[in-house]
């Protein structure tokens, strides 16, 4: 498995402008829309867009969690399946996956502002994905981001710049 597997979507893109302009793309192609299509599945065994920003949430938890670690010099980091945190996401209504969502993100903002070089340049080591950068974590939550508005423009059938 590739070390950031959204490198693609990140493409040349500056990894903080990404993460910091991604809240307010996400308001603007939710915004307006009823319960019924923030609640519709696309397919079966597909999220709703209330999953994908529990989801979105959950994501921000983690990579947080990372960032935090490996600025403060740990060297192995922990995975999470996706699939097993997203069981519980039918006990999150979309305000509050909303919510916080955008709590966490500006969270996790200001501390990728506030790293260092060095902090940024610490190598750190995932179980599954392996030896990457504190700042490998930034672009792979940039590119996570741009990989899921691109699948919600497609949803709502809406662009979200």
């Amino acid at each position: 498995m590739s070390v950031n597997p959204y490198a693609g979507a990140l493409a040349e893109r500056d990894a903080a402008e990404v993460i910091a302009s991604t809240p307010e793309k996400l308001e603007r192609l939710l915004n307006g829309l009823s319960a019924a299509e923030i609640e519709r599945q696309p397919a079966p065994g597909k999220w709703s867009l209330r999953e994908i920003v529990a989801h979105l949430a959950d994501c921000d938890l983690a990579f947080g969690f990372r960032l935090r670690q490996g600025a403060a010099g740990v060297e192995l980091i922990q995975p999470f399946d996706q699939d097993d945190w997203a069981r519980n996401y039918a006990a999150y209504d979309f305000p509050a996956a909303m919510k916080t969502y955008r709590a966490l993100r500006a969270w996790n903002l200001a501390l990728v502002r506030s790293l260092t070089d060095e902090q940024k340049s610490r190598v750190i080591t995932h179980p599954e994905r392996g030896t990457m950068t504190v700042w490998t974590i930034v672009e792979t939550m940039a590119g996570h981001d741009l990989h899921h508005l691109v699948r919600l423009e497609k949803q709502v059938g809406k662009s979200a710049s």
